[in-house]
């Protein structure tokens, strides 16, 4: 087994390919075609970890709760992250078994539960800009006011609770995930970011009310393994600058000081590329021999023989990782 170890990041949008096709049948046939994917890289000499969005499915909880709310007991925001973690992990590692089975790959796979620690006083909880959940009326959104929810209105398209998206300090089962991956297990992990937690006065963990950006959860595991790769999957094929204008460029490969230079210019919007550049510009910052690769998960073999994706690479010594 090769020694390469790639954490791939596959979003949460990702698992439902459109409007229609939300149901859970629908999610499974799309986590069924990634892992093909994955299975590709994986079959290719590469020791992987799959870390995963969760923010439709969290929205889907949201509205249970709300729907089901005058029958049962609501659920807590962390309790709906291990929820998400543990039916999308669930979903990943029987694709991925059923997939080995069918190609002879002698691997196993495990799904690890994983909570994400906080800092309690981080200026995120003051400041909620996360939207969470669907769109709702402003008479709905009081409600929500009332039992505590931030809400705020979003450019005509109604109202929607916001939540805070703290940075993530350390992963309280990194040991584990890491023990599993040197054991020769696919490990699949840090769901949505991972749940978000905090230390009480007595150095207790506690769950917390928040969220934790995928990319920057997946990027401090990718920096706290060492991994030799770093692949965040997403409905694009390439990065571009100058995005949707006469003057789109579309990147095979940036520098990390290019990388940052395109990123303070404001080429990444925060609400689609930049979240992904920035954790990948983390990740090499910590971890100065590894590669950053972003691509479309059907492309991702492409990606790795250099024939597409767009590759970010320390300033020196950035040679492009190639398939053995």
């Amino acid at each position: 087994m090769s020694d390469r170890v790639a954490v791939v990041a596959v979003g949460g949008n990702s698992l439902i390919t459109d409007k229609q096709h939300e149901d859970v049948a629908s999610q499974v046939r799309a986590v069924e075609e990634t892992c093909r994917h994955i299975t590709d890289m994986i079959e290719r000499g590469w020791n992987v970890i799959v870390t995963h969005g969760n923010g439709p499915q969290v929205g889907f909880i949201l509205r249970r709760n709300e729907l089901a709310a005058h029958e049962v007991h609501t659920t807590p925001l962390d309790v709906i992250g291990a929820d998400t973690q543990g039916s999308i992990g669930y979903m990943i590692a029987q694709a991925l078994d059923n997939e080995f089975r069918r190609r002879s790959i002698g691997r196993s796979v495990a799904a690890v539960v994983t909570q994400v620690l906080l800092d309690r006083n981080d200026p995120g909880f003051r400041n909620p800009t996360k939207g969470i959940g669907g769109f709702t009326t402003k008479e709905k959104a009081e409600e929500f006011a009332k039992e505590g929810w931030t809400v705020r209105e979003d450019a005509g398209r109604g109202w929607r609770r916001m939540i805070a998206s703290p940075i993530p300090l350390k992963i309280i089962e990194r040991d584990a995930i890491k023990a599993l991956i040197d054991a020769g297990f696919v490990v699949v992990g840090v769901g949505g970011g991972g749940i978000p937690v905090i230390e009480d006065e007595q150095g207790n963990l506690r769950g917390a009310m928040a969220v934790i950006d995928k990319d920057r959860g997946s990027a401090l595991l990718a920096s706290d393994l060492k991994v030799d790769l770093f692949l965040i999957s997403t409905a694009v094929e390439r990065v571009a600058i100058n995005y949707n204008t006469p003057n789109q460029q579309w990147l095979d490969r940036m520098t990390l000081s290019e990388a940052k230079k395109y990123y303070a210019a404001g080429h990444f919007l925060s609400g689609s590329m930049g979240p992904k550049i920035e954790a990948i510009i983390a990740f090499l910052e910590a971890n100065p021999k590894g590669q950053g690769l972003i691509t479309k998960p059907e492309t991702i073999v492409q990606a790795l023989d250099g024939e597409t994706g767009t590759w970010i690479v320390p300033d020196e010594g950035g040679g492009v990782i190639r398939n053995a």
